[in-house]
């Protein structure tokens, strides 16, 4: 049977003053809900994502998803309290505050992937939460240079940009697993200028994607020491952030079509 590759997770692991040492993580939805009940709840067909108060309103988790998923490949469920994967900008405001939410909690992703089974036709299919720590300086890095070069590319026209999170989801998993809904490992965003000649835009050159690299860590664990560290390890990880110093406000050109669903 084909096992998601050990990444063992330590309280080594929960060292920093700011953020815990985590780039990305991996862990099953069934096991988000029983270790995180106050930010991630499953109520009927319904999963909320909610913003639990003894964390601050800076705290908690950004899901970021198509509004719907396949509980484990069989029940579908309506997400409230995220945020649309795919949005559009018009000012530079709506661009401030759509970088605020990316870069100030960690973000949520759900996919599915179905393991087949080499000693039958057994296959199966499960539910996972992908974690991107936005905090961590390497994930951070690569996010914010992805923004300011395509700002810098570009001279008032529209443009789109994406992350891509496939291909290191992909590699965590050993062969015989498949990723059902690998199209929700990604977020972007598109600036709709009010250029009168968007030719950069109309001919695909300013619309670019970024494939996020870093190391994942399971978080798939049953045993109750295993599971004390790793509830530990998420509540720290969804602290609200402290900015020592404050994002590039870079201008550029791109209705506001972002915000939070309900």
């Amino acid at each position: 049977m084909a096992k998601p590759s050990p990444s063992p997770i330590s309280a080594g692991e929960l060292r920093g003053p700011r953020t815990c040492d985590c780039e990305l993580a991996l862990l099953p939805l069934r096991q988000l809900l029983l270790l995180q009940p106050d930010c991630f709840q499953l109520r009927g067909d319904q999963l909320a994502v909610l913003r639990p108060p003894r964390r601050g309103p800076a705290g908690g988790f950004t899901v970021l998803s198509d509004g719907a998923l396949h509980h484990d490949g069989q029940r579908r469920c309506r997400l409230t309290g995220h945020f649309q994967r795919d949005v559009e900008l018009t000012s530079h405001q709506d661009y401030k505050d759509f970088r605020e939410t990316i870069l100030s909690r960690p973000l949520v992703f759900f996919t599915n992937v179905r393991t087949n089974y080499y000693y039958s036709s057994k296959v199966s299919e499960k539910t996972y939460a992908f974690i991107v720590n936005t905090r961590h300086p390497k994930i951070r890095r690569q996010i914010e240079h992805g923004m300011n070069t395509i700002i810098s590319s570009v001279f008032g026209e529209s443009y789109k940009l994406r992350f891509d999170f496939q291909e290191v989801v992909k590699s965590f998993f050993p062969p015989g697993s498949h990723l059902v809904t690998g199209e929700d490992l990604s977020f972007s965003y598109e600036f709709k200028s009010d250029a009168l000649f968007d030719f950069f835009y109309w001919f695909g050159i300013s619309k670019n994607t970024v494939a996020v690299t870093g190391k994942v860590l399971n978080l798939s664990n049953t045993s109750p020491e295993k599971k004390e560290i790793i509830t530990m390890f998420l509540e720290k990880m969804s602290e609200p952030y402290v900015r020592l110093n404050s994002f590039s406000d870079r201008k550029f050109s791109v209705p506001l079509r972002f915000g939070r669903c309900f």
